[in-house]
C-alpha cells in the first residue's frame, strides 16, 4: 500500500468513544487526528482517568484486535520485538525434543513483534512507559517509525504490512526524552467534572436511581476534597461504591456527615482512611498539624 492510499484510509477512520467509554469531544478529536496521521498518541493522567481503558474501547469501537504491552523496570524494546529461547533449544538437544536445526520454532515473537507481523491493523497499547530505563522511548520510536525488524538468528526480516494503531499511556513518574515527545501526540486527561462522571455511570448502570447517583458524587467529590488523602478514589472506586450501595440499599446521605458506608471501598490505605476520619472529625487544620 502506498503512504497516499495508506493516509487516505486512515481518514476513512472514525472514533467517538464506545458503548461503556465515554470521551470528551477534546479526546475524541486527539484520537482521530492521531489515527489520520498514523502518529502515536500519548495518554497522560492521574490514575483511573481511563487511560488504559481508552485502547480497549478504541479496538472495540473499531473491530480490531488489542494487543497490550504492559512496560516493566526491565523491559527494552528488543524483547518486545522477540526473543530467541536459547534454553528451550539446550533443553531439546539434551533430551531430544524436536528438530533444533529448525531455530524459527525458538523464536518467540513480543507484543512489538506481534503488532508489526500483524495481517489486519491492531490497537497496540504501550501501558506505563515511564517505567521503562530512559533510553527506551526513544528505542521504541526507532523500532515503529522503521515498521520493520531483523532477525539475526533465521536471517529473516519482518515488514509491517500496516502501521498499527498505538496508544502509549505514562503515569508522569519520569521525564520522558524530548525527541520521544516530538514524535508523539500528547493529551491529558483530567479528572472528570460532575456531569460527563454522571454519563460515564450511566453508561455502566443505565437504569441507576438519579437520587442515589446525586448523593453518592456529592460524597465522592467531597472527599476528593480533601487534601492530604494520598491515593483519591477514582471513577472505577466510584463505580464499585455505587454497585455496594445499590446491593445493600444504603442511601450515601444518611444523615451522619462522619458515618461514610463502605468507605473501604473508596479508600485503599489506612492512612488515608485515618486522615478522613481526622478531618470529619476535627478539621482540616487538625491534619495539616499532624502532618
Amino acid at each position: 500500500m502506498s503512504e497516499t492510499s495508506s493516509y487516505q484510509s486512515q481518514l476513512e477512520i472514525h472514533y467517538s468513544g464506545s458503548r461503556d467509554y465515554i470521551v470528551t469531544e477534546e479526546l475524541k478529536n486527539v484520537v482521530n487526528i492521531a489515527i489520520a496521521l498514523q502518529k502515536p498518541l500519548l495518554i497522560k493522567g492521574e490514575p483511573g482517568t481511563g487511560k488504559t481503558m481508552l485502547a480497549s474501547s478504541l479496538a472495540e469501537a473499531l473491530g480490531k484486535e488489542l494487543i497490550i504491552w504492559s512496560i516493566k523496570s526491565t523491559t527494552t524494546a528488543q524483547n518486545g520485538l522477540y526473543v530467541y529461547d536459547t534454553v528451550q533449544r539446550l533443553y531439546d538437544s539434551q533430551f531430544g525434543e524436536g528438530d533444533i536445526s529448525n531455530i524459527r520454532q525458538y523464536i518467540k515473537l513480543g507484543m512489538l513483534g506481534m503488532a508489526l507481523s500483524a495481517e489486519d491493523q491492531p490497537v497496540l497499547l504501550i501501558d506505563e512507559i515511564d517505567k521503562a530505563d530512559v533510553e527506551f522511548p526513544n528505542d521504541l520510536l526507532w523500532e515503529l517509525d522503521r515498521m520493520q525488524f531483523f532477525i539475526p538468528e533465521t536471517r529473516e526480516t519482518i515488514t509491517a504490512k500496516t502501521r498499527p494503531l498505538v496508544i502509549i499511556t505514562s503515569n508522569a513518574e519520569k521525564e520522558l526524552p524530548d525527541a520521544f515527545l516530538r514524535r508523539c501526540l500528547f493529551h491529558y486527561i483530567a479528572f472528570p467534572e460532575p456531569e460527563q462522571m454522571a454519563k460515564i455511570v450511566y453508561a455502566h448502570y443505565p437504569k441507576i436511581d438519579n437520587t442515589l447517583l446525586q448523593s453518592a458524587m456529592k460524597k465522592f467529590y467531597e472527599l476528593r476534597e480533601v487534601d492530604d488523602i494520598q491515593k483519591k478514589p477514582s471513577t472505577s472506586e466510584l463505580l464499585d461504591w455505587l454497585t455496594a450501595l445499590r446491593i445493600s440499599g444504603i442511601s450515601p446521605d444518611n444523615g451522619n456527615k462522619k458515618d461514610i458506608p463502605f468507605l473501604g471501598v473508596l479508600l485503599k490505605k489506612n492512612e488515608d482512611i485515618d486522615t478522613l476520619e481526622e478531618f470529619l472529625e476535627k478539621g482540616p487544620k487538625a491534619v495539616y498539624r499532624r502532618r
